[in-house]
C-alpha cells in the first residue's frame, strides 16, 4: 500500500506541476482597474504604510500570508535530503493550509549552513510575512531556532513538528484516556523518540496534568536518566533534552524501549520509521488496556494490527489511511487561522492546549470509539472551531492585537475557510482544475 501512494504521488506531482499557484482575488474588469491595483492609485497605499507600518496588514495580503521555512535537514522520515528535496512537503503543507485554514502559505525551503544564517533570512522575510511555519528542521537546531525566531520577531513563530504534533498528540490522548477510563495525572506514558515531537510533547502533556516523573522518554541511545554518561555533554549540546532526563523518570529505569514500555499505560512513538521499531512483546507487557500512538512516518513503528493483536487497547498512527491519524495536519491550519485573524504576537502553549481540548470536544461530540479518537481531515468545522477557541485563548492572554471572542472568530474562521474550500470546489467543477 505504501509502495502504491509513492507511485500515485509522483505520477500526479508531475502531471499538475506541484500543488499550488498564486491567483488574484480582486476583480479586474477593465484597464482602469490596474490604476487602482497598481501605478497611479498604489502609490498612496505605500505612503500610507510608510506613514503607520501596522497598516501593512490591512491594506496587503500580508495579514494572511505565511512563509513554510525549512533547511530541508530532517525531512519526513528521509533525514537531511537538502531544501530541494524538502520543497514537495512545503507546498503539501501550503496546500493543506490553504484548504482548511484559507491561509496563504509559501514554501520556502532555504540554504541555510548555520543556525546564524537560517535566522538572519527568517528576520530578513519579517516584513513580508503574517507568520512563520517552521518544518523538517533537525535536533536540537530546531528547538534554538523557534526560541530565538519567537524572542526577536513580531510575528507568531511556529515549528510544526514540535508543537504541531504535541498538541495533536495531546487531543487524542485527551479522549483515548476517556474511552479506557484512566487520567492522565495517574497514567504511566513511554515516549519513544526524544526528538523535536516528542520533547515539546512531553512539555504539553506536563503542563496539561501527567506528572514529570510519569513520563520516561527513550532517544536513540536509551531512556533518559540524570545517571546517563552523556548527561553533562547533553547539558551542554541539547539543554532542552537534558531538562527532561532531569525532570522525568522517577522511578529511574534504565535500559531502552522495552523497558520503558513494561507496564506504561501510553506509548508515544515519534522516532524512526518501522515497522519494527516497536515490537508486539513490548506491547503486549504495557498495562491492560494500552493506547499506542505509532506516529512515525511514513511507516509507524509498529503496523497497527500488531499492536492490537498484542493487546493494545486503542491504536494511532500519523496516516490517513489507517484510522486514528494523530497528525499535525487536524492542528497547524487552524492555529495560525485563529492567530492569524486576531494578529497574535506569538502563539502559546495555553493556545495549544486550547486547540487541542476543541479538536477532543468536537471528536466527542460526534461520537468517539476506540477507531475515532480525533476528527478526521476533511470534518472541516473542526478548523473552525478550533481557531475560535485559539483566538479566544490569545484575546485572554494578551497576545492578540485584535481581540476576539470565540463566537466573533467563528464567523470569521467560517467565512475564510468555507470561502476557500468553495472556491476549489467551483474550479473543479468548471474544470479549470481536472
Amino acid at each position: 500500500m505504501t509502495e502504491k501512494w509513492y507511485q500515485l504521488s509522483v505520477e500526479t506531482h508531475r502531471r499538475y506541476g506541484g500543488k499550488i499557484s498564486v491567483i488574484p482575488k480582486v476583480p479586474v474588469r477593465s484597464i482602469e482597474d490596474f490604476a487602482i491595483y497598481y501605478t497611479p492609485g498604489i502609490a498612496e497605499v505605500s505612503r500610507q504604510i510608510h506613514k503607520n507600518p501596522e497598516m501593512v496588514f490591512e491594506l496587503t495580503s500580508r495579514w494572511n500570508i505565511i512563509g513554510v521555512l525549512t533547511d530541508g535537514t530532517r525531512v519526513l522520515g528521509l533525514g537531511n535530503i537538502g531544501p530541494e528535496a524538502a520543497y514537495p512537503v512545503m507546498e503539501g503543507k501550503a496546500l493543506i493550509f490553504k484548504y482548511l485554514g484559507g491561509v496563504d502559505a509559501i514554501p520556502i525551503p532555504i540554504k541555510a549552513q548555520t543556525p546564524e544564517e537560517f535566522i538572519f533570512v527568517a528576520k530578513a522575510l519579517e516584513p513580508a510575512l503574517g507568520g512563520i511555519n517552521l518544518e523538517d528542521i533537525e535536533s536540537p537546531k530546531c528547538f534554538y531556532l523557534l526560541d530565538k525566531l519567537r524572542e526577536e520577531l513580531k510575528i507568531p513563530v511556529w515549528h510544526d513538528d514540535q508543537q504541531g504534533t504535541a498538541t495533536a498528540t495531546l487531543a487524542g490522548l485527551i479522549n483515548a484516556l476517556k474511552l479506557v477510563g484512566k487520567k492522565i495525572s495517574d497514567v504511566v506514558i513511554a515516549l519513544i523518540g526524544a526528538g523535536a515531537s516528542n520533547i515539546y510533547t512531553a512539555r504539553i502533556l506536563i503542563k496539561y496534568g501527567a506528572k514529570p516523573g510519569n513520563l520516561i522518554l527513550v532517544d536513540s541511545k536509551g531512556i533518559l536518566h540524570p545517571e546517563r554518561d552523556d548527561i553533562d555533554k547533553m547539558m551542554l549540546e541539547n539543554p532542552w533534552k537534558y531538562k527532561y532526563a532531569i525532570e522525568t523518570n522517577a522511578e529511574r529505569r534504565k535500559g531502552g524501549i522495552p523497558e520503558a514500555m513494561k507496564g506504561a499505560d501510553v506509548v508515544i512513538g515519534a522516532s524512526r520509521p518501522g515497522p519494527g521499531v516497536i515490537k508486539k512483546e513490548w506491547v503486549a507487557s504495557m498495562n491492560k488496556d494500552a493506547i499506542v500512538f505509532a506516529l512515525a512516518n511514513p511507516v509507524p513503528e509498529i503496523w497497527p494490527w500488531e499492536a492490537k493483536e498484542a493487546g493494545a487497547k486503542i491504536v494511532a498512527t500519523g496516516r490517513s489511511d489507517f484510522p486514528n491519524q494523530i497528525n499535525n495536519s487536524l492542528i497547524f491550519p487552524a492555529v495560525f487561522r485563529g492567530a492569524l485573524d486576531v494578529r497574535a504576537t506569538t502563539i502559546t502553549d495555553e493556545m495549544l492546549i486550547a486547540a487541542a481540548e476543541e479538536v477532543a470536544k468536537f471528536a466527542e461530540e460526534k461520537g468517539i470509539h476506540e477507531e475515532y479518537i480525533v476528527p478526521k481531515m476533511t470534518e472541516w468545522e473542526v478548523y473552525v472551531r478550533e481557531a475560535a477557541a485559539v483566538a479566544a485563548m490569545a484575546s485572554s492572554q494578551r497576545v492578540a492585537r485584535i481581540p476576539r471572542s470565540y463566537n466573533e472568530e467563528l464567523e470569521i474562521a467560517r467565512s475564510i475557510i468555507s470561502k476557500s474550500i468553495k472556491t476549489l470546489e467551483i474550479l473543479m467543477r468548471e474544470k479549470i482544475i481536472e
